[in-house]
């Protein structure tokens, strides 16, 4: 079974939720396909046109983060409800993950324990800041571990807040360079503060192949002793313990060096829709089975590694 972990949406409503916790850039995520009615249809057939059963939808970086704890909680409950209808509609083509009203604690575990326990949702989506806060910040503990108690997928995309610097959002680079270098410390801080030690029970995945991660690791391993000393193992180590999707825009490079570094049974597929439409949402399927990749590596990555992930394993084989 083809599962896409990495696929966005969101209606109009939602957004202008977003609008009223202080989002300034929802007018770029309207009309894109990422829709109900007209969009939700084109997307299902984009879908079966490149072979993917299943897409696990996330609101990310659309997250329902705001200062004004009755609208976050608010914007989560809307978006997490609209979510279980469209999977209720469409049970055999998508699953989602939750969405969480951060920086508010109490309300946001609680919002996770509905969407997990009553809405049936498959895991959590968080950016990989919070309002310009990294996760690893000792606020958000109470997350983790909760999401550790339940064995929970976590998956982390990046905020769209070009890293904080203006020398990225400043030259438009928000997207094209940010977004990969936000992937990258986030998933360098959890290594650094051990949470894939911390917090064994937490499937992470990380977005983009991990950003430049894989460019990294040897790097990290040799300068970890004297500049991050608190890090609990080598960070090539603890880089395998977590999971990246191979939205990579159809990079061969990228996707073999994510390969050598994490192994293929660490990648699942993403595709990044609606961001990767047409046939550039073909490609991102496609790319995973080029001649140069091992068949067997290409099987692991597109149909059986999320499986696993996700508990599906038993369901498939009943079925195929």
């Amino acid at each position: 079974m083809r599962i896409d972990v990495h696929a966005h949406y969101w209606t109009d409503d939602y957004l202008d939720l977003l609008v009223g916790l202080g989002k300034t850039d929802t007018a770029t995520q309207r009309g894109m396909g990422a829709g109900r009615g007209a969009e939700l249809a084109t997307r299902l057939r984009l879908m079966d046109r490149a072979g993917v059963d299943m897409q696990v939808l996330s609101s990310a970086p659309q997250n329902p983060y705001g200062e004004d704890r009755v609208k976050a909680v608010a914007a989560a409950r809307f978006v997490n409800d609209q979510y279980a209808g469209v999977v209720a509609a469409y049970p055999d083509r998508f699953m989602a993950f939750a969405s969480a009203p951060l920086p508010h604690i109490d309300a946001a575990i609680a919002e996770i324990r509905r969407a997990l326990d009553d809405l049936g949702m498959v895991g959590v989506a968080l950016n990989t800041t919070v309002l310009g806060r990294a996760l690893v910040d000792p606020e958000f503990a109470p997350v983790f571990s909760e999401l550790d108690r339940r064995g929970a997928v976590l998956y982390l995309h990046p905020a769209g807040n070009s890293a904080c610097s203006p020398l990225i959002a400043d030259y438009h680079l928000t997207w094209m360079a940010g977004a990969p270098i936000e992937d990258t410390i986030s998933v360098m801080q959890l290594i650094t503060n051990g949470f894939p030690l911390r917090y064994p029970n937490i499937r992470i995945i990380n977005s983009h192949l991990g950003g430049a991660l894989p460019m990294l690791l040897q790097r990290a391993d040799n300068q970890y002793p004297w500049e991050a000393p608190q890090t609990p193992e080598a960070p090539s180590v603890i880089a395998r313990m977590m999971w990246y999707d191979t939205v990579g825009h159809g990079h061969l490079p990228a996707l073999r060096a994510a390969i050598d570094s994490f192994g293929a049974d660490r990648l699942l597929l993403g595709t990044d829709f609606p961001y990767e439409a047409d046939k550039i949402f073909v490609r991102a399927i496609d790319y995973i089975s080029d001649p140069s990749i091992a068949p067997e590596e290409s099987a692991a990555i597109l149909e059986t590694n999320a499986e696993r992930l996700f508990g599906l394993v038993h369901a498939a084989s009943r079925t195929a």
